[in-house]
């Protein structure tokens, strides 16, 4: 009997450790929600088209202090220009011309 409490005890603290544990996980934003959101007062085919182009859309980068664009100072954007500078280079040169082009 002792060993049944035991063993049940132990299973309990180990399921509950495992559903804890995944409670630390970000959570991403639900897209539907995000886009039906910015669609109101939108009707009809203007709805449509809006929530169409809205859910194929890519997620923006978030820039340095974490706010999300989309314009010339996205990482994106910046690591395509750095890498149209860049080539050419090869080696220990291209990795210096890319690692001051991306602090900047």
């Amino acid at each position: 009997m002792n060993k049944l409490v035991l063993m049940t005890t132990l299973a309990c603290a180990l399921v509950c450790n495992a559903a804890w544990a995944n409670d630390d996980k970000p959570v991403k934003p639900n897209k539907m929600a995000t886009c039906n959101k910015e669609a109101e007062g939108k009707k009809g085919d203007e709805r449509k088209a809006f929530m169409k182009e809205c859910l194929s859309a890519k997620a923006p980068a978030a820039d340095a202090d974490g706010a999300k664009t989309k314009g010339p100072g996205s990482q994106q954007n910046k690591m395509k220009r750095c890498n149209e500078e860049a080539a050419g280079l090869k080696g220990d040169e291209r990795k210096q011309k890319m690692s001051a082009c991306l602090k900047s």
